[in-house]
């Protein structure tokens, strides 16, 4: 196996003193990840170096492999003219994906350097959300009219082979004179029938297809029902405007999956790269942590209420990391029932109060055996039942709120037009964790004579 730990500097020494097809070579033996990687350790000026040497069509392959984020990082840094040539090579979803992670200003000013065709292709795709079909579509497809024989659609073959070369082909669109889509055609309905047959005699009428706000969730659906190799993409008035492909649609729900993540670990702001600069991934780290100690004083601060209780029994310091912990499990399950049935269109933020019945039920029975088994383990170690019924009781009840919050959490943050994934796990660990120390204090505090 090649050792690639300092494929980086190979890489470097190439851009110095070697030639295109040398620096391509060496490029084409790599996977996406390397080359993503040994890019990224590059300096500033060796990435100018790399990209001025490369041309349009090799700096486009190249770009393509690695992420949008840092595809937008390298092109924000070229000339207007030497990135509008190079995203002119990019598929139409993917260029779009790149100058969507700019600012509106730099953006514009490279579509304003693009061919209009392309530039037009890529402004339309930008309107769209990223996560939905007219953001994942691509302008790449052929299309005719109905008015069209085998003839036509096989001498304009032959005049744009080489336009075409890069285009998934799989189907043929059929549209009518106002441009909305009236069927689809595969590639072997081409070759039995006469030349002279209209497209709109053989072709498949009436084909699926769905329209351009079409989310993210019903196309991964969409396609797990249906094995088709691209999907037509319609607007309000029925025209064809776009095709998506499987591959964009499981590309992009891997993307979302990863920014939820990122999300809930407290990565604020999108990705976050180790090469960005040091204050940028600074203040998006200190942005979710400095929110954190606010919500940790707010918890603790319950604490200091009952420290006399707490100093007379010191035992109980032993559950109340436990009683908060479990009790926050409990409410992460809830919230991540609660997620999963809004991205599906299961529950809508106003079924507040049914979310609540039946995270009721479920809060009070697991919190009943929760309870239960601590409280034993507590009477076990002490041999003080008392004890048991504090530290059992009091996670019963946190449990119960815990679940109960973290099923509305969700629900209430989106009818506010928050984020839901971003804020309800700190403010479900801030009221658990408050709540937790509420019950087990004044639990022990109504009965501390016999702890």
């Amino acid at each position: 196996m090649k050792d690639t730990s300092k494929q980086w500097e190979i890489l470097s020494e190439l851009i110095k003193s070697g030639t295109e097809s040398a620096i391509v070579s060496f490029l084409d033996e790599l996977g996406a990840s390397e080359k993503a990687r040994i890019i990224s350790r590059l300096t500033e000026e060796e990435q100018h170096l790399l990209f001025d040497k490369l041309t349009p069509e090799d700096a486009a392959e190249l770009i393509e492999g690695i992420s949008e984020k840092q595809a937008a990082d390298l092109v924000e840094n070229m000339s207007s003219q030497q990135a509008a040539s190079i995203l002119e090579e990019l598929p139409s979803d993917h260029a779009a994906d790149v100058l969507g992670e700019m600012d509106d200003g730099r953006s514009e000013s490279i579509l304003a350097s693009m061919e209009k065709e392309d530039a037009a292709d890529a402004r339309r795709l930008l309107r769209y959300p990223a996560d939905c079909a007219g953001g994942l579509m691509i302008s790449e497809f052929l299309v005719f009219s109905t008015e069209d024989t085998i003839r036509d659609v096989l001498n304009d073959l032959r005049e744009n082979q080489e336009k075409y070369a890069d285009y998934n082909v799989q189907y043929f669109y059929v549209v009518d004179s106002e441009n909305k889509l009236k069927g689809v055609l595969r590639m072997h309905n081409l070759l039995f029938p006469s030349r002279k047959t209209r497209l709109g005699d053989i072709m498949i009428p009436s084909p699926l297809s769905v329209a351009d706000t079409t989310p993210l969730s019903v196309l991964k659906d969409f396609f797990e029902d249906h094995k088709f190799f691209g999907v037509p993409v319609i607007d309000d008035r029925g025209q064809l405007v776009g095709v998506v492909l499987p591959g964009a649609v499981e590309e992009e729900y891997s993307k979302q999956k990863t920014k939820a993540f990122l999300r809930i670990s407290g990565i604020i702001g999108g990705e976050e790269f180790r090469t960005m600069p040091l204050l940028q991934r600074s203040g998006r780290r200190l942005s979710w942590l400095s929110m954190n100690i606010v919500l940790n004083i707010i918890a603790a601060s319950v604490i200091a209420l009952y420290q006399d209780t707490l100093a007379a029994a010191i035992t109980l310091a032993v559950f109340l990391p436990m009683v908060s912990d479990m009790s926050g499990c409990s409410g992460n399950q809830a919230v991540a029932i609660s997620m999963r049935e809004l991205s599906l269109g299961l529950v809508k933020p106003g079924e507040i109060v049914w979310v609540v019945l039946k995270e009721t039920k479920v809060g009070i029975l697991n919190g009943l055996v929760l309870g239960a088994l601590l409280g034993l383990v507590a009477f076990m170690w002490q041999s003080n039942i008392w004890l048991g019924v504090v530290v059992g009781g009091a996670l019963a009840a946190n449990t119960l709120v815990s679940v109960i919050l973290g099923g509305i959490l969700p629900l209430l943050l989106k009818r506010m037009k928050m984020d839901p994934a971003l804020v309800s796990s700190p403010l479900l660990t801030t009221v658990t964790d408050m709540c937790g120390f509420f019950f087990v204090l004044s639990f022990a505090s109504a009965v501390l004579p016999k702890l």
